[in-house]
């Protein structure tokens, strides 16, 4: 019979532990040293080169700003005695204080395109396509004055969006407009889906002339240009960014629409 008693005291072992061995034939090695690495100061590195001089700050920006844009100005009006010319005057002075607008002018009044389509013109009308049709092609934006005829765009303007596609695809359009009371605004509002159906991109800003002809002298500068020439401005700007946007992604993968 087995017994157990509950002061029995438990052994331990208490735990063995040996001296690392070393060899005595064998060195410790020594401590690795490194070279230690000289770090010229900014301050000396400033003093050496010179400040960047405001000049040269300019000549950088320069190297790095792009070809300007080529934008296409579309006159759209071609109606007998048309105000439009005083308006594209003013308009065609602003692209040109851009900076990075290249402008084209392309004037309705000087094309007769027909407005019965077909996919084999005629050597006429081929005639009058080749007034208009390698400018599109080769711009990167468009600028489209248009008056307001009966509360919409001239039939002029509407043929030669017709007659192409692939010229407007993927390219931003901006609008300046003139009119009676309301400035030529239905006109523009009617254009942008006729341009979202052509595949391009129609900028939010626009710049319209309410009562156009009181606004304008008997030489053609504007009588009050302090607001139509911020709005030109921020119209422009934003012209500007969606065609170099567009531009540049085109570049890196063509537009498959």
């Amino acid at each position: 019979m087995d017994t157990k008693t509950d002061n029995q005291a438990p052994t331990t072992s208490a735990p063995t532990t040996s001296a690392p061995t070393t060899s005595a034939s064998t060195p410790a090695p020594a401590p690795a040293t490194s070279t230690p690495t000289l770090v010229t100061p900014l301050s000396t590195l400033a003093a050496e080169s010179g400040p960047l001089t405001t000049s040269a700050a300019q000549e950088a920006r320069e190297d790095r700003r792009p070809t300007p844009l080529r934008v296409a100005v579309i006159i759209g009006s071609n109606r007998e005695g048309r105000f439009g010319p005083v308006v594209a005057e003013w308009l065609l002075a602003h692209v040109r204080d851009h900076g990075d607008l290249e402008s084209t002018v392309i004037d309705l009044a000087d094309t007769e395109l027909p407005t019965s389509l077909t996919s084999t013109p005629s050597p006429a009308v081929a005639a009058e396509l080749a007034k208009t049709s390698p400018a599109l092609a080769a711009a990167d934006a468009f600028l489209i004055l248009t008056p307001e005829y009966n509360h919409s765009f001239p039939a002029s303007l509407k043929s030669l969006i017709d007659w192409h596609f692939v010229e407007w695809q993927a390219k931003p359009v901006a609008f300046v407009s003139y009119g009676g009371i309301s400035g030529g605004l239905r006109a523009v509002e009617q254009l942008r889906p006729v341009f979202a159906e052509m595949h391009a991109v129609t900028v939010r800003d626009t710049v319209s002339f309410h009562n156009a002809h009181a606004l304008f002298d008997e030489h053609g500068r504007h009588r009050q240009p302090e607001a139509p020439d911020t709005a030109a401005e921020a119209m422009l700007d934003q012209l500007t960014w969606w065609g170099y946007a567009l531009r540049d992604a085109k570049e890196t993968r063509p537009y498959g629409g």
